[in-house]
């Protein structure tokens, strides 16, 4: 386990310096009018060569690609060029409102789409149909329609949940579920209407397996070969679907972010990528790759734990 852990991370390592690398080039290539961004439209040449020289984009392209990695590998990831709040600052106070919707769309995913996934596997008929209904309407409405309509409904006419806004977990429990509770219905819609699928299917390919009816001749309770033996062995495509989407949920917040006027990454993305505030934008890109690579480094622990043979990949 141990080695399989050493390559998921040096993977995750490689991932990590292959992006920032590409991005901050990309960027760099797109940074001519920063500066006249920065100062106005008025600055003079002089003015503009000062700044130029200030913030380092006078130097080769690697030089300052050098300056930016030492840095970042000292956990500096430098300044915004037009607010001056440091990056690391501005994403620590924007993060734990988009982790909030991640993690809390996520869980009720997961537990959403397991009972339904498996009640529609293990009834069939009537409940099977109403299911693939109900995924037929979640995949045909838009996240930010959901949004408009649990605003309207829950928030503005009953008075249920905030319709703005967001309170940290930490200044009050209460008004932070509040906050947090439509968006993340909303968010989790659309989720749930692809994992429910996955876990459908998977469930009823296991249940078709010999190995299954095996179990069954010899006496074992239907409930202990579904949670023991058939969850498990069909849990793995799951995993994958959901390690996909957590990841998609990270870009998908921002519309349901600016929906909810959550002050959360969206709109910090959003702004630092129309000024092209290069400090900002590398931040952000470090601080998704980080989280891509926790995630699929959770999803290949939870598979090699599932299925020992997937260590060996």
């Amino acid at each position: 386990m141990l080695a399989y852990l050493r390559r998921r991370l040096l993977s995750g390592l490689v991932l990590l310096m292959a992006v920032t690398s590409l991005s901050f080039l990309l960027l760099y290539a797109g940074s001519g009018d920063v500066v006249r961004r920065i100062l106005g439209g008025g600055a003079t040449q002089e003015q503009i060569a000062a700044k130029s020289a200030e913030l380092g984009l006078d130097e080769p392209v690697w030089t300052q690609f050098a300056n930016w990695a030492s840095g970042a590998l000292h956990g500096d990831l430098g300044r915004s060029w037009f607010t001056g709040e440091t990056v690391a600052e501005g994403i620590g106070n924007r993060l734990p409102v988009t982790l909030s919707l991640v993690l809390g769309t996520t869980l009720l995913t997961v537990v959403l789409s397991a009972v339904l996934g498996v009640w529609a596997a293990t009834r069939g008929g009537t409940v099977d149909r109403i299911v693939q209904g109900m995924s037929v309407i979640g995949i045909a409405l838009p996240g930010f329609v959901v949004a408009l309509l649990l605003v309207t409904v829950f928030a503005v006419q009953l008075k249920l949940f905030a319709a703005t806004g967001y309170t940290p977990l930490g200044d009050s429990p209460t008004q932070w579920l509040r906050a947090v509770t439509l968006p993340v219905i909303a968010l989790a819609l659309s989720s749930t209407v692809n994992l429910t699928q996955q876990i459908r299917g998977a469930v009823l390919d296991t249940l078709r397996q010999d190995w299954v009816r095996t179990l069954r001749t010899r006496g074992l309770p239907a409930r202990r070969i579904l949670f023991r033996h058939v969850l498990r062995n069909a849990a793995g495509a799951a995993l994958t679907v959901l390690s996909l989407q957590t990841i998609g949920l990270l870009g998908g917040a921002v519309i349901i972010e600016q929906i909810f006027a959550l002050p959360g990454i969206g709109q910090y993305a959003i702004t630092a990528t129309g000024g092209g505030d290069l400090p900002t934008i590398m931040g952000l890109v470090v601080m998704t790759t980080v989280m891509v690579v926790i995630i699929n480094l959770l999803t290949d622990l939870a598979q090699g734990w599932l299925t020992p043979k997937a260590r060996q990949i």
